[in-house]
């Protein structure tokens, strides 16, 4: 039975989506106006494991990850750089993608870019205006929280007579509004910014809040499954998401809200200011790999937080090679013929506890134990020889179950056998002897692949092993 503890109610819940067998889910995606840090990639990682698991259990889904590619920051940054937002930003979404591929992270069903729905933006913030929930200031559009009674029910703040006039800013816009606590919908820009749309209520630009829920429910519905994020996102972005969405359409926004800890290095606080700020490439220039750093990023429960330390980073570069040697040497072990029903039964049981742990609100920590636990018995039935060929299969095969999850293990290879290779060698000969040039390169090319160098020489053909 799957659990999530969702922010929202504060409780751990049984998980039944809203459709039958079909789960829709969002999770926020960066702001691309430079290269992800492994903060960021905490939680997108989080996000991957999360849908694998929602797949495992049988679930079809459908995932909406959003770019933000417009905000203040771009803005300013593309000026600077004398660049459009599109031309600024596109580099960095490219990165994006490409970091995001490397450390195994699942495409979602769909990736929208804000700027590409503008008018979905513009719709919600004309509905808020005609029922009241939003007003105009100096040309900018606000979200008036005191026409929205249940503000404050996924951060848990009381806002109790510190709704109007309250001291201090709660939101990042730097626009003028009537209460402190009113957020912006849409920002007036002036007349000779370039970046601006037009809309009913005037010329200007989204605030950033309004971005997800316009994406959210486009693709999603007015109410969804699951709504996903950093915890760092709860307040004010995913408390305004909801108050501006529910303020629209007076449905529930999301059923489930679950919130990924931060990420700490080394005790700290990631910035720059420390010099312990790191994104994905700066782990990789250093020699690390992506699936080390997979690793590590899910190797605590996504609710809590997570100490980013070398040491440990160090320690998940040996567990990945100690767990790929593993498959490796029992895929090409001499076993003796027959089963062993005792390791038969620990491999189920290592199965069912990775599930259990799992649907108990994603507990990687326990999960990649049960897989360690598994490792351990077939290593010892192995160094005692009662690992028999049947069993074998099984093993691998729920190594695989393990790694639709986990995605550690990658694909595993073959080597081909002198047989095979010299079969090939001969294969590639009499076609070169029958001119057939293409299909003697081929073979080649898939020696090659295998790990197999040819060497053409006055004696014939030699190969070796990469």
């Amino acid at each position: 039975m799957l659990k999530f503890h969702n922010t929202l109610s504060g409780q751990l819940e049984e998980f039944k989506p809203l459709d039958g067998n079909n789960v829709r889910l969002y999770i926020c995606g960066p702001t691309v106006w430079s290269f992800a840090h492994i903060g960021n990639f905490r939680t997108f990682t989080f996000g991957d494991v999360l849908r694998r698991y929602l797949k495992f259990k049988g679930y079809n889904l459908t995932h909406v990850f959003n770019l933000t590619d417009v905000d203040d920051r771009i803005i300013n940054e593309a000026k600077n750089a004398g660049k459009t937002i599109d031309e600024f930003t596109q580099p960095f979404i490219e990165a994006f993608w490409e970091d995001f591929d490397a450390l195994g992270l699942e495409r979602p069903e769909v990736t929208p870019r804000a700027t590409h729905h503008i008018a979905e933006m513009i719709q919600i913030i004309e509905t808020l205006l005609e029922n009241g929930r939003a007003y105009e200031s100096d040309g900018s559009i606000y979200f008036r929280i005191s026409a929205f009674p249940d503000y404050g029910k996924l951060s848990k703040i009381n806002f109790a007579g510190n709704v109007s006039g309250a001291s201090g800013r709660v939101d990042t816009d730097k626009y003028d509004k009537e209460n402190a606590n009113d957020f912006a919908l849409w920002k007036l820009v002036d007349a000779d910014e370039p970046t601006g749309w037009g809309a009913s209520f005037g010329r200007g630009r989204p605030g950033w809040h309004i971005e997800c829920s316009a994406m959210a429910m486009k693709y999603l519905g007015e109410t969804f499954d699951i709504h996903a994020g950093g915890v760092d996102l709860k307040f004010p972005h995913h408390e305004n998401e909801i108050a501006q969405s529910e303020g629209a359409t007076e449905k529930q926004f999301a059923k489930v809200w679950l919130h990924s800890e931060h990420l700490k290095v080394e005790g700290e606080t990631m910035s720059k200011s420390l010099g312990n700020y790191y994104t994905f490439r700066d782990l990789i220039a250093k020699g690390y790999t992506a699936t080390a750093i997979r690793y590590l990023l899910m190797s605590v429960p996504y609710h809590k937080q997570l100490n980013f330390t070398f040491e440990t980073l160090d320690g998940a570069e040996q567990t990945i090679a100690r767990l790929r040697d593993f498959r490796k040497r029992l895929q090409e072990a001499n076993l003796p013929d027959g089963i062993n029903p005792n390791l038969q039964t620990k491999v189920s049981s290592s199965l069912d506890d990775f599930e259990v742990a799992m649907d108990d609100n994603l507990n990687t920590s326990i999960a990649l134990a049960a897989l360690h636990n598994l490792v351990r018995e077939t290593n010892t039935a192995m160094a005692h020889a009662v690992a028999c060929i049947e069993d074998r299969s099984v093993i691998l095969h729920a190594i695989d179950k393990f790694d639709q999850v986990l995605n550690i293990f990658g694909e595993a290879k073959t080597e081909m056998l002198d047989a095979e290779i010299e079969s090939l060698i001969e294969e590639r000969q009499e076609a070169r002897r029958n001119r057939n040039f293409p299909r003697s390169d081929e073979i080649r090319d898939t020696l090659a692949e295998k790990g197999i160098v040819l060497e053409d020489t006055k004696d014939g053909v030699r190969w070796k092993r990469k």
